[in-house]
């Protein structure tokens, strides 16, 4: 163990969060909490480019150098270019490395091209504003001189024809000669696309009207969607307008590196292996705790806090081997809730409970904008402070989220309150964390005991048997950093 607490990640001003002031105590400040760095867990963890001392300008490098290696031919002087974001890149490490890179493509495009201009469309989910308020918080309006959108799947649609018939993407996002996919390789909802098409993913979410977004959440699910995205991404419109994609590589412990290509299969092999091998370790150790109280420390909505890397819904569903594509029926979140009752249980005993692990959740910090009603419904939790309960209590989304939550006016009255009823002292905090985990002293031994066996297993059964399942070739182990 190292000690001390890690710094969590920092609130951030925004509408989808109360104010940062209302954060009076982190969970990191707990009495009896430690630290566990994931290189003690993990010792093959690869080094990161990012955070490592150098700030934003490691990003810049790495981006250039990724760029060297693709064909910019496609791009002609005088070309208008859409450089396509997602939301998520920007709730790693604070949103700087990622708006490092977007400004990175955007200089060698223009220099390398003659290019017209290069603009920034980025796209999000539910939280229809929040792209906007990345793009102020990082300057991004001023660095692509007013041309910085955040597209919303609400937004005006463009008919693509595809294989499977008419679908919808965001016409905002495809309104250029040429656009450049700019995403990253962080596993984030791996409990829903498994690692399959991982990079293909946001041609049905991120840059698609919610007729067929609705597609991976509603109609068709998870497993059916994925071939979504990847009959928009070949439809002969997108073809057409396509340049290359640009990603930056993640790990639990940063960036490792930034690829490109302009063969977004190739980039999808080498994300789909590297996803396995940087987190398969450490969603696998979180299925080794036995009882625990999770607190939620991070601004993002409720199951997108982050841990070692991971976020809290990968952790409820951590019962199970996500990895595994013969687990046909994964423990579900809200997505496909049609899997419960009305009383929120499963409809057939086939399908896996909520992680039964964690035994109640302390909610300290963690934003609205996405419907959490399921995971409070489904384990015991405790909202900290009058402000927090009543912004959950205006969200459309989440009107009945305190319906299944008690309310404790400071976290030192939670905690205490989460130790008597569940009878644990195991704690892990979701507070983005950088390079390790914050966890109570007793968590911290059983991760410590049991991480040598865990890698053990990975490395040498399950990772051979994730990739064979997907028929991808174990030598691009050897490609990934």
């Amino acid at each position: 163990m190292s000690g001390a607490p890690i710094n969590p990640a920092a609130p951030r001003n925004s509408q989808y969060g109360v104010d940062p002031k209302y954060i009076v105590k982190r969970g990191a400040d707990l009495e009896g909490m430690t630290s566990v760095l994931l290189n003690e867990l993990i010792p093959d963890m690869p080094p990161v480019i990012y955070p490592n001392g150098r700030g934003p300008s490691v990003i810049k490098e790495e981006t250039e150098r990724a760029l060297a290696t693709v064909d910019f031919s496609k791009i002609k002087p005088g070309h208008r270019v859409n450089i396509l974001a997602s939301h998520h890149g920007f709730t790693f490490l604070g949103g700087e490395p990622y708006a490092e890179m977007l400004r990175t493509i955007k200089d060698v495009v223009m220099s390398e091209t003659g290019a017209r201009e290069v603009r920034l469309r980025a796209g999000l989910g539910m939280r229809f504003r929040e792209t906007e308020e990345y793009i102020k918080a990082h300057g991004l309006d001023d660095y692509f001189e007013g041309k910085a959108l955040g597209i919303a799947p609400i937004d005006a649609g463009i008919p693509i024809e595809t294989k499977l018939g008419t679908l919808y993407g965001l016409r905002k996002a495809y309104d250029g000669d040429v656009i450049i996919h700019a995403h990253n390789s962080d596993v984030r909802e791996v409990h829903f696309h498994r690692q399959v098409d991982r990079a293909v993913k946001p041609f049905g979410m991120s840059y698609a009207r919610c007729e067929t977004r609705s597609t991976y959440h509603m109609n068709l699910g998870p497993r059916g969607a994925n071939f979504v995205a990847r009959s928009i991404f070949e439809s002969d419109f997108v073809q057409d307008k396509y340049g290359f994609s640009v990603f930056m590589i993640m790990s639990p412990q940063g960036v490792v590196n930034v690829d490109a290509d302009n063969d977004l299969y190739a980039l999808n092999d080498r994300t789909t292996v590297g996803g396995m091998k940087y987190y398969g370790k450490i969603i696998s150790l979180f299925g080794e705790i036995d009882g625990c109280i999770a607190v939620l420390d991070f601004p993002c909505p409720v199951p997108y806090v982050f841990a070692a890397g991971v976020i809290y819904a990968n952790m409820i569903n951590a019962n199970i081997d996500l990895f595994d594509l013969d687990n046909p029926l994964p423990p579900y979140t809200w997505y496909t809730e049609t899997f419960y009752d009305h009383r929120g249980r499963p409809l057939i005993p086939e399908i896996p409970p909520v992680n039964p692990a964690i035994k109640m959740v302390v909610h300290n910090y963690a934003w609205t904008g996405y419907p959490a009603v399921f995971f409070a419904e489904q384990t015991p939790t405790i909202v900290v402070g009058e402000e927090q309960a009543k912004h959950f209590d205006r969200d459309p989304m989440n009107l009945n989220y305190m319906k299944h939550a008690l309310l404790a006016r400071e976290l030192n009255a939670a905690m205490a309150f989460a130790y008597e009823t569940t009878g644990t002292d195991k704690v892990i905090i979701f507070d983005g964390a950088m390079g390790g985990l914050n966890v109570s002293s007793s968590l911290a031994e059983l991760l410590l005991k049991v991480a040598p066996s865990v890698c053990d297993r990975v490395e040498n059964t399950l990772i051979p048997k994730w990739l064979d399942q997907r028929d991808i070739d174990a030598s691009l182990l050897g490609a990934i950093p």
